[in-house]
C-alpha cells in the first residue's frame, strides 16, 4: 500500500489544521489525505503528524478525531 513520504512506516497520519486523522490503509481516506498534502503543502508547512504508537487510540489521545471516507 502506498504512503506519504515521510511517513512510510506510519498507517494514521493527522493533519494538524483540521486535527483530523486519516487511516492511509483505506484507499478513500489515502486519497482525500494525498490530494490535501499535495494542493495544500502540508508537509512543507509542517501539518502532518504521524503517532507512536501508530493506533487512532493514541491519535485521539493527542486531541485528533478519525475522518472516515
Amino acid at each position: 500500500m502506498a504512503r506519504l513520504a515521510r511517513f512510510e512506516e506510519h498507517r494514521f497520519v493527522g493533519t494538524r489544521d483540521t486535527m483530523q486523522v486519516y487511516d492511509c490503509d483505506e484507499p478513500e481516506e489515502f486519497a482525500e489525505l494525498s490530494a490535501r498534502a499535495e494542493a495544500e503543502e502540508l508537509l512543507d508547512r509542517d501539518l502532518l503528524q504521524a503517532f507512536a504508537p501508530d493506533t487512532l487510540p493514541e491519535a485521539a489521545n493527542r486531541g485528533f478525531t478519525h475522518r472516515r471516507g
